[in-house]
């Protein structure tokens, strides 16, 4: 007798788990792209590249006697890096010995929530290597100094842009002095803290991949975040993935009986980058000069 249709099977767990492994993703980068108050999100069609911008020119002498034509600054707007973007693959194989000896969650659900904290990680370290690459520079006597010298910085170069659309990347070991004399909201999402308004002005995201001693600061609407989705097009007609609604991952889990194992495979290319070189500032933090000790012989 063939048996019922509704029965529960193991691929349909498998499939639940893959629906739960994806809706986690999305809750965690929808918080990343609150707190980096991305607006730009970018679906990458076939063909498309990624091109990044910088502004080059000159301003001219503005010492111009009464009469004289004003002589004109010329600016234009070049491109600068061109990039593709790359797909990134993962795979995570549990053995029927392993389940039956740990219990499904540990040697599954367990493993999976390290799986995506790990592509988390990779995603926020291409961020985070990209962001010390922007063309633009300031420096400042400590971290209210450089945090100082970046607002000033944003403000000639994001003039229509108010105080609270600028973001300030610091490293913890820079900060950590401020924190515990300081009565600060803090939040934490894709593994990283974010500060609201630190200091009365600054929204400052904490993270070890901010280079030591430098303050790192642009427009939230400079950032932007490019993928790819896994259900797209063609792709689709091939292959089988979950995905959330933000559709930046794929996930497929089967469950194989010629070798006893359950396979994870995740997939992702998704890249957050910034679209104007120039307006990201990087922001060296100077040791505060001595103050000279007092003369006591006055």
């Amino acid at each position: 007798m063939p048996a019922d249709a509704n029965m529960q099977k193991a691929a349909d767990f498998a499939k639940v788990s893959a629906v739960d492994f994806a809706a986690r993703f999305e809750t965690n980068i929808n918080q990343l792209a609150e707190l980096l108050g991305i607006t730009r999100r970018i679906e990458k069609k076939p063909g498309q590249v990624v091109k990044t911008y910088k502004v080059t020119g000159k301003l001219e002498d503005g010492n111009v006697a009464e009469g004289e034509v004003i002589p004109l600054s010329k600016y234009k707007t070049e491109v600068g890096e061109i990039f593709e973007l790359k797909l990134k693959k993962w795979r995570k194989q549990t053995s029927y010995e392993a389940i039956n000896d740990k219990g499904y969650e540990q040697a599954v659900e367990d493993t999976d929530a390290k799986m995506l904290r790990d592509v988390q990680e990779s995603i926020r370290k291409d961020f985070f290597d990209f962001l010390p690459t922007g063309t633009g520079t300031a420096a400042g006597e400590g971290l209210q100094g450089a945090l100082a010298a970046c607002w000033t910085k944003n403000q000639v170069l994001w003039e229509d842009t108010d105080a609270s659309g600028y973001l300030y990347f610091v490293n913890p070991e820079d900060i950590g002095e401020y924190l515990a004399k300081k009565d600060v909201t803090v939040q934490t999402a894709f593994g990283m803290t974010y500060l609201e308004a630190f200091l009365g002005i600054y929204d400052v995201l904490v993270y070890t991949g901010v280079p030591k001693g430098k303050v790192i600061t642009t427009a939230k609407d400079n950032i932007i975040l490019y993928y790819t989705n896994p259900k797209n097009g063609d792709v689709a007609k091939a292959f089988e993935f979950v995905t959330d609604t933000t559709s930046l991952i794929g996930v497929h889990r089967t469950v194989d009986y010629d070798d006893l194992t359950t396979k994870t495979t995740v997939l992702t290319g998704s890249k957050l980058f910034a679209e104007v070189m120039d307006g990201i500032v990087v922001c060296a933090i100077e040791t505060p000069s001595a103050t000279p000790a007092p003369n006591p012989a006055g």
